[in-house]
């Protein structure tokens, strides 16, 4: 329940800010700012050293990459029927690709699942983000440098991403020295994600002129909250892959569009109002659409 709690705040808070306009309109550029440069390097470094391999978490490792390769494709299905221009396809792969598998989707699964269900969530997450940090980046600089590909500064922009850093250093760091000095400094700078992340959500949740794109959104997340999600399940019903790993993953993969995403979007010009309204509408249609998902998983229990 805290964590519903914290969620519906953090949020509220974020609208009340804009409505009453407590800070300047783009405050929240510093907020993502934050967000890209400390608090996500600090859950790479305080996770992914403790991550165990297992044999079991193949499925998480492979359905985040399965639902970014179905947007993908949804998306060129869609480009074919109607005219859309590069910002706006990067804006639904970035939103529809990705889902918010750790500030949302970490307290959900606990809620629904327990505490045995963290782990399998946390390396889903984990897997979420190497794809930020690879191919989000990637389509984000492609699209913004007018849907041509420079190879040398693409690769500089991926590199030069702090997450990604410190993804890298996660792996190669605790070989020569322990982290746990400066644990509870990671802790600490990790606990300011999920509350700035929310607040920044809803200093840029549209509150109005959402249906000038409700076409696209209702696209976005048709696929992101239902379809993908639906086809993993299908998977497992048919390669009979069962039990809390299987339930997680699948649960992971039905989230609301992940903030990051979006934020990355937003640093790239990438159709920001569009963004925004996938990911604010998305974040609140999810509650209702995760509670059906925890209903129907108990049949890959």
């Amino acid at each position: 329940m805290t964590n519903f709690i914290l969620i519906a705040v953090c949020i509220l808070s974020g609208i009340l800010v804009k409505r009453y306009k407590a800070l300047p309109p783009d405050s929240f550029k510093s907020v993502n700012a934050w967000l890209i440069n400390i608090a996500l390097p600090a859950v790479a470094l305080k996770y992914l050293p403790q991550m165990e391999w297992t044999e079991e978490l193949l499925l998480p490792l492979l359905m985040p990459l399965a639902v970014w390769t179905g947007a993908y494709l949804c998306i060129r299905a869609l480009g074919r029927a109607r005219t859309l221009d590069k910002e706006t396809r990067a804006v639904l792969l970035l939103t529809a690709g990705l889902g918010n598998t750790s500030f949302i989707g970490f307290p959900l699964t606990q809620a629904y699942f327990g505490d045995e269900g963290l782990p399998v969530a946390v390396f889903y997450d984990q897997v979420t983000f190497i794809i930020i940090s690879t191919l989000a980046i990637f389509t984000a600089v492609k699209a913004s440098n007018g849907g041509s590909f420079h190879p040398r500064a693409t690769l500089r922009k991926i590199f030069s991403f702090p997450p990604f850093i410190a993804f890298i250093l996660a792996f190669v760091l605790p070989e020569y020295f322990s982290f746990d000095p400066i644990l509870p400094v990671l802790n600490a700078l990790a606990a300011t994600l999920v509350p700035f992340a929310l607040f920044s959500v809803g200093m840029q949740l549209p509150l109005k002129d959402w249906k000038t794109d409700r076409g696209l959104i209702a696209f976005a997340l048709s696929y992101k909250l239902v379809l993908a999600p639906l086809f993993l399940f299908a998977i497992c019903l048919l390669f009979s892959l069962k039990g809390l790993t299987a339930q997680v993953s699948v649960f992971e993969a039905s989230m609301a569009p992940m903030v990051t995403g979006a934020i990355i979007a937003i640093d790239h010009n990438l159709n920001p109002p569009l963004a925004n309204k996938i990911l604010g509408i998305g974040i609140l249609t999810s509650f209702f659409t995760t509670f059906i998902w925890s209903l129907v998983l108990p049949a890959i229990g």
